[in-house]
């Protein structure tokens, strides 16, 4: 191990979100993103998922650093918990880091943070490893990815990019700095793979600028847009296009405002005066000089966007008219949570305009000929594709074998299983855990399995809690046993079933010749057949033996 070096995804192969990669060389570490994940639609009560990153628990004194490629939460959300455990110097951009300061200050964070600022063109040294960051274009200002100096060899971290010739920001790709890299000779490319399966090349952010002026002309009331808190590009075209119509804006939802003062603070987001209004002074004006910009594209049930979608908004009441624009693409896992959101709008009398019938959002990831063309530049020795399902990453392995990568040095791999390289040659090792880490409120990682399987159960079947009393001297029941049921049935028009349920008890009972736990565990079993024979389901019983 002294002499290879290690590369260990935690999270973002396999998946979409919680992007954590780690390099290691012998006692040095540095790691790549720290991101959260959206829950999917059977992780019930779960608010986000973080990067198991247990396989560091031992390893926390050899941090060199923490890198962040930009801003959005699948890459930089995790950052807080991670620094929970490892205290270890953080670099990014400056738009990165004000994104970050902001999440680190609800955390109360921020002054135990080692904050560094870095740009394109910068070099660092951590460890035996050389970091050169490279300006890539995105849906979010000030990404970068990452050329790493390692003893073995060069490794390219893509970042998430796409090859955008006219960007909001007016920074087109480095394609001169790519085609350097390549030239110096390539050991390893990691490349992100979300688009994999779109043939082409994904258009400019500038497509927007023309959908977003067509609904504008259009629309005779309120327009409301919805997009992520980081997506400040985005909230850039929506802000230039009020002006275009002569609108003012307001911003609805706390994280939003937040990002939208300090990408303002620092010079990345220009809104000229008197057009930012506050959100309490919308009903002020005429409709159709009013735009909101909320939080919720993903369906959030605490989010402005689906509060508003069910009339739970404290200071925004959708009334037919308003034209609502989710700028934003579905994360896998969240489409049936939006599809319900879009649907409540349309019952509330709005105009949707979404991804599917109108071009108000594009992606901010590389279709296949821009996939193509990065590992033409890079001309990578072995290349291993980040940053996707696993379809996504084997259809991205088959572009790289017909570039000519031989499928030999084409790595697909999920979370969890070690790279290593000696600068000779390349091999998939043993897997370390890489799952998934439940945040549910202020628990972390205290939701597992079994607490999972309840919820489900929970949730399908409902619950029965069968309190029994027994005469604390002869053992025998106090009564007849009272049935709880909620989720299950409704007891009183259950009346007949929930007398037969006592009398399995008391059976249960007099038949026992155990103790209380055996009496719990007879009274369960026998529920639960009685139950699924009557009703075809399978409720949670629970038995409460009381003494009285």
């Amino acid at each position: 191990m002294a002499n290879k070096l290690r590369i260990v995804p935690l999270g973002g192969l396999g998946e979409v979100g919680k992007n954590m990669m780690v390099l290691e060389y012998g006692r040095n570490i540095i790691i790549i993103d720290a991101g959260i994940m959206f829950p999917e639609n059977d992780m019930l009560g779960i608010d986000f998922i973080i990067p198991d990153f247990n396989y560091l628990a031992d390893k926390k004194d050899i941090v060199r650093g923490i890198i962040l490629t930009h801003g959005h939460e699948d890459h930089v959300g995790g950052l807080p918990y991670v620094l929970q455990e490892i205290k270890a110097p953080i670099y990014t951009t400056k738009l990165t880091r004000g994104l970050v300061e902001v999440k680190l200050k609800e955390r109360h964070l921020l002054d135990e943070a080692e904050l560094n600022t870095i740009q394109a063109g910068d070099n660092i040294a951590l460890g035996p490893f050389r970091i050169e960051f490279f300006h890539v274009c995105h849906s979010i200002p000030d990404g970068v990815g990452l050329a790493i100096e390692t003893p073995v060899g060069l490794v390219v971290h893509s970042g998430d990019f796409k090859f955008d010739y006219t960007p909001v920001d007016g920074k087109p790709p480095d394609l001169a700095k790519l085609a350097e890299l390549g030239g110096r000779g390539v050991l390893v490319l990691l490349s992100d793979s979300t688009n994999a399966e779109q043939p082409g090349a994904t258009p400019s952010e500038r497509a927007i600028d023309d959908a977003f002026d067509k609904v504008f002309q259009r629309a005779e009331g309120r327009i409301i847009v919805g997009t992520f808190a980081s997506l400040i590009s985005r909230i850039q075209q929506v802000v230039n296009t009020a002006v275009r119509h002569e609108r003012k804006v307001a911003i609805a939802g706390y994280s939003m405002v937040e990002n939208v003062r300090m990408a303002q603070e620092l010079g990345y987001l220009s809104i000229p005066p008197g057009v930012l209004i506050k959100l309490g002074d919308i009903d002020k004006l005429p409709q159709h000089k009013v735009v909101i910009i909320a939080t919720g594209t993903q369906g959030e049930p605490s989010s402005a966007l689906a509060r508003m979608s069910v009339g739970r908004h404290r200071q925004i009441k959708v009334v037919r008219g308003d034209t609502i624009i989710i700028s934003a693409h579905a994360i896998p896992g969240n489409e049936e949570m939006i599809n319900r959101t879009i649907n409540r709008l349309f019952q509330q009398g709005a105009n949707v305009m979404y991804e599917q019938i109108a071009p108000v959002h594009v992606s901010g990831h590389a279709s296949q000929d821009e996939q193509r063309l990065l590992i033409h530049l890079i001309k990578p020795r072995y290349f291993v594709p980040i940053h996707g399902e696993l379809r996504h990453l084997t259809q991205h392995a088959r572009i790289a074998q017909e570039m000519g990568v031989p499928a030999t040095n084409t790595m697909v791999v999920e979370n969890g299983y070690i790279l290593e390289f000696d600068g000779e040659s390349g091999r998939i090792g043993e897997r370390v855990p890489g799952g998934y880490v439940f945040v549910d409120g202020s628990g972390v990682g205290d939701v597992g399995p079994v607490v999972m399987r309840d919820r489900e159960i929970l949730a399908s079947a409902g619950f029965v809690v069968a309190v029994i009393k027994l005469d604390e001297k002869t053992g025998q029941p106090a009564g007849r046993p009272e049935i709880i049921s909620r989720g299950f049935v409704y007891v009183r028009d259950s009346a007949e079933l929930m007398e037969r349920a006592q009398d399995k008890i008391l059976e249960v009972i007099e038949k026992s010749d155990g103790g209380r736990a055996a009496v719990g565990d007879r009274v369960r079993d026998e529920l639960g057949k009685l139950f699924y024979e009557e009703t075809k389901r399978r409720p949670m019983i629970m038995p409460v033996i009381m003494d009285v």
